[in-house]
């Protein structure tokens, strides 16, 4: 993974919301869908984007496709996600999205940590 690679992830808006929101711990694209207020198709589209990228992982538990960012991350890509931790902070829509993303996190149960 280059630099231009992962810049090219960044320019998005949606892109990052989803990377904000994978920062906590792997979510499921419909949990992720209702974090964003977006349709499945976009959500999943960005998805697609970003594991092409090796910006995020996927894996199939059940029914359900589990994203989350990469175990193995080279050093640009942990530099640029503390980079942007620490800016979505201030920007109204990450905040909307921070507390979706723990009320979300805060329902999950360990005998269903994903879907039911």
């Amino acid at each position: 993974m280059d630099l231009v690679s992962i810049y090219q992830c960044l320019c998005d808006r949606t892109r990052l919301r989803i990377l904000a929101a994978l920062m906590d711990g792997p979510l499921c694209v419909c949990h992720l869908q209702e974090i964003l207020e977006e349709p499945q198709v976009k959500v999943s589209k960005h998805l697609s984007y970003l594991r092409e990228h090796g910006m995020v992982e996927a894996e199939r538990q059940a029914n359900w496709m589990i994203y989350r960012l990469p175990t193995k991350q080279p050093p640009q890509l942990r530099a640029n996600l503390a980079c942007l931790q620490d800016c979505v902070r201030e920007d109204a829509a990450f905040k909307r999205d921070a507390r979706r993303t723990m009320k979300i996190r805060a329902a999950l149960s360990d005998a269903a940590p994903f879907c039911s």
